[in-house]
């Protein structure tokens, strides 16, 4: 901290974030970019560097996080309302990254893992015939898909065309009438 000289912005930002009384909406934020989008450019600068053991350690910090995830979507709406919930949880995703702890190995390694090995047949069965309904789904309303493609495709070309009008020259389009500019342009053009 010595180098960017006093650390008064610091403490000014950590008492913002941590301040209890303070508007939520910091430390969601916090928790988002902490949570998510850090997570997401270390996942890619993994897959790019092709570290077997930088991807792995990312492996397990999403599945820490998506098994996070998905008991605070059943949770969310009563832990809001207990006091310092998203300090606690910005805190939580910070363990789960720390190098020096490792708590997202940890927690699948203590937690994760022995409930997934205990309930892998089960879950097994349950993706395997997840997919099954999904791909007689795709297939039964193959023509309502080609449909919605279709629609999106037109509506997001005439939305680009219309925040980015191309101007076309069509051959054989009726034109108005070829100014003296036009005409002297195009002699220069075959000279």
């Amino acid at each position: 901290m010595a180098m960017f000289g006093s650390s008064a912005p610091t403490e000014v930002g950590l008492r913002l974030l941590l301040s209890p009384l303070g508007s939520n909406i910091l430390t969601r934020t916090a928790c988002c970019s902490v949570g998510i989008v850090l997570p997401v450019y270390s996942t890619f600068k993994a897959i790019e560097s092709k570290d077997q053991n930088d991807q792995q350690k990312w492996l397990v910090y999403w599945a820490a996080y998506g098994s996070f995830s998905i008991v605070e979507i059943f949770t969310d709406k009563f832990l809001y309302w207990v006091p310092l919930y998203y300090q606690v949880k910005f805190a939580f995703l910070v363990w789960l990254q720390l190098p020096s702890v490792e708590g997202a190995k940890q927690l699948y390694a203590q937690h994760l893992r022995p409930f997934l090995v205990k309930h892998q047949a089960r879950f097994d069965k349950a993706v395997g015939m997840l997919y099954g309904e999904m791909s007689k789904f795709a297939s039964t309303h193959q023509a309502e898909f080609q449909l919605a493609k279709t629609i999106f495709t037109r509506t997001f070309l005439a939305v680009r065309d219309v925040i980015y009008p191309v101007q076309h020259k069509d051959a054989g389009a009726i034109e108005g009438p070829v100014t003296a500019e036009e005409t002297s342009e195009s002699d220069d053009d075959d000279e």
